[in-house]
């Protein structure tokens, strides 16, 4: 007989017909809009693309990691960031630092509106 734990999930899962990945939330250092398809950008610059779309991927986040999953923001219609990662938000070069564990450093760009308004949120919410 096994004995189950119920933990909360820290894993995103995201399965197809022929693949099935799961990777630590923390892991994840933002999530990018390609067409229909999304690019996931983990620790270490390992970039995985998946058969789903941003906004898709954003409800697996809220469904599967309803506590882990606050640490996800979208910041306008192509990206979704690790706010746990962000090292640099600069609102009037529209620019955007993340960085991971390994060290590794992601620029993106991002609207003034959004980069102002994650700025706010992380000043707000003591992130």
């Amino acid at each position: 007989m096994y004995s189950i734990l119920k933990m909360a999930n820290t894993h995103l899962v995201i399965s197809t017909v022929n693949e099935l990945l799961r990777v630590p939330a923390k892991h994840i250092i933002y999530i990018s809009s390609d067409g229909n398809y999304s690019n996931l950008l983990l620790q270490g610059g390992e970039m995985r693309m998946v058969t789903f779309q941003l906004g898709q991927i954003e409800r697996m986040i809220a469904e599967q990691l309803p506590e882990v999953g606050k640490t996800f923001i979208r910041i306008g219609k192509s990206l979704i960031i690790n706010v746990n990662n962000v090292f640099l938000i600069n609102v009037s070069r529209q620019q955007l630092i993340l960085v991971d564990n390994a060290q590794g450093r992601y620029t993106l760009s991002a609207s003034k509106e959004a980069l102002k308004a994650l700025k706010e949120y992380i000043e707000k919410e003591g992130i």
